[in-house]
């Protein structure tokens, strides 16, 4: 199964939370959309499909 994470194909992603690990250690300020929608992090443990793309973006301070 192949999962585009942050524009870049990937295997062995089943879930969000794995794609999230994939991408940054960090537990706040993330957020996540999955082929273009917004999914809370109560939603992450869901499965993944074959061809879906995930967005994680994470918030940085600076000004």
């Amino acid at each position: 199964m192949k999962i585009e994470v942050n524009g870049e194909a990937r295997e062995g992603i089943a879930t969000i939370t794995d794609a999230v690990a994939a991408v940054t250690a960090a537990r706040r300020g993330i957020a996540v959309a999955l082929n273009g929608e917004v999914v809370p992090r109560s939603e992450w443990d869901r499965p993944l499909a074959d061809g879906d793309a995930v967005e994680v973006l994470t918030a940085t301070q600076g000004g």
